[in-house]
């Protein structure tokens, strides 16, 4: 099980660690992702991972970006191991969204409230907590 890294290059890097993520930005022109099995939830890393996760995540991201890498250009060069992304590093643009098929959490919340508009998504009346949405709906985190 790969819970954390810790790797060395013959170029000047800085190391960083996110929640699932070690990330290493080497000279400013490449990053390398890599994806361990820690588990996160509400911000805090569980004492035991997941075997492989990190695995599958770095397979996943690795096949969608060669699958749209003629649609829109992207970050990635390679895959050195099957938890390892290597990319040209950018600056990137922060955005985080959830995309709900479900009426739970807090679009569950907005909902039991009254309200029926959810990110400017209009939701029909009756729908029960857990139901299924009507259509995906793309909420900001």
């Amino acid at each position: 099980m790969l819970k954390e890294t810790h790797l060395t290059f013959p170029y000047p890097y800085r190391r960083e660690q996110g929640k699932v993520r070690d990330i290493y930005i080497i000279a400013e022109q490449l990053i390398v992702l890599v994806a361990t099995d820690r588990v996160s939830a509400f911000d805090t890393i569980l004492p035991k991972g997941i075997p492989y996760k990190g695995q599958v995540l770095t397979q996943l991201a690795k096949f969608f970006l060669e699958q749209t890498a003629e649609i829109c250009p992207n970050y990635y060069i390679g895959s050195p191991h099957p938890n390892v992304l290597v990319g040209h590093y950018t600056h990137p643009y922060p955005i985080e969204f959830v995309v709900r098929g479900y009426l739970c959490g807090h679009a569950w919340r907005v909902y039991a409230s009254g309200q029926r508009t959810l990110c400017g998504n209009p939701l029909p009346e009756g729908l029960k907590k857990n139901d299924p949405l009507p259509h995906p709906v793309l909420t900001p985190t």
